[in-house]
């Protein structure tokens, strides 16, 4: 059973009561991305984290890196707080990844009440590993390593990895209303992307060239989202969009403007609140965006 360690980071900013509805929103989106992937998990917590324990890690990952909300992920071997355990168990997953000559760094972090800080501990890890690995030639660069080995010690059970992916950061879906989305290619995917980064649910209406945007990206990152296909001429796109907004009663629409748009957009569209994240961004700059939100649902 592979164990997943779950960062998270604006939430951990709230205020108690809000923290909880967050974290508790985060576990549903969690185990909605489980559901539609027709397989199954088990959550747990700590003040700042989730663990997901899944049969298969690295599927795990790549379904975890798709919930907004989550920073980052990290396949972690989990062990008692005792520095004999912390040590063996460092010691098994160095022995695969510091090659001779590497340079590497131990981080250390730890939460509660330990007869070392975190310094001292990252220290004398360090320390171990050159000991015992004295014939490797090894060399610490807290800099720039070519291996990071991270040890974060949470009350009685440490967890150690090699790394960690990104995740897409913001707050969980769900957390701040709803919006319907016109996505007609990178723009507007962009759009609907950076609002539900936002917690914000994003029904979308898709003309054809936004389809694949839609399809191979937005419905991975919300399994339970709605999306419509509309034809491709623009009034039966800014049909289907005001008939999704009304049935969905909506609190606003999501809309791939350009400054110059904005004018006649705000006008069309009279006492609507519109919201149009990409409106001060080149097409460059949108494209060169999108693909990196196409690398992280990969």
């Amino acid at each position: 059973m592979a164990v997943i360690l779950v960062r998270y980071g604006e939430l951990a900013l709230k205020s108690p009561p809000v923290r909880r509805e967050f974290e508790r929103a985060l576990s549903r989106n969690i185990l909605e991305q489980f559901v539609a992937a027709g397989t199954s998990c088990r959550l747990r917590s700590d003040r700042g984290h989730l663990y997901v324990e899944a049969e298969d890690g690295r599927a795990a990952m790549r379904l975890l890196r798709r919930v907004f909300g989550v920073t980052s992920v990290s396949e972690v071997r989990e062990v008692a707080t005792e520095r004999a355990a912390i040590r063996a168990a460092l010691f098994e997953i160095a022995d695969t990844v510091l090659v001779p000559g590497a340079r590497f760094a131990v981080r250390a972090r730890r939460t509660g009440q330990h007869p070392f800080t975190s310094q001292e501990l990252a220290r004398d890890l360090g320390g171990d590993l050159l000991e015992r690995y004295a014939d490797r030639g090894l060399r610490v660069d807290l800099t720039h390593p070519e291996v990071e080995l991270t040890v974060e010690v949470r009350d009685q059970r440490t967890y150690l990895s090699t790394g960690r992916e990104r995740g897409p950061g913001g707050l969980p879906l769900g957390v701040a209303g709803r919006v319907v989305a016109l996505v007609d290619g990178p723009r507007g995917a962009l759009g609907a992307f950076l609002m539900m980064k936002r917690g914000c649910r994003c029904a979308c209406v898709i003309s054809p060239a936004g389809a694949p945007a839609a399809e191979e990206v937005l419905s991975r990152l919300d399994p339970k989202g709605t999306r419509r296909v509309a034809g491709p001429d623009p009034q039966a796109l800014e049909a289907g969009v005001r008939e999704a907004a009304e049935m969905g009663h909506v609190d606003g629409i999501v809309l791939p403007l350009r400054v110059e748009d904005y004018p006649e957009a705000r006008a069309r569209w009279g006492d609507r609140v519109v919201f149009s994240p990409t409106v001060g961004l080149s097409d460059e700059e949108v494209e060169d965006r999108w693909r990196g939100i196409e690398e992280l649902v990969a």
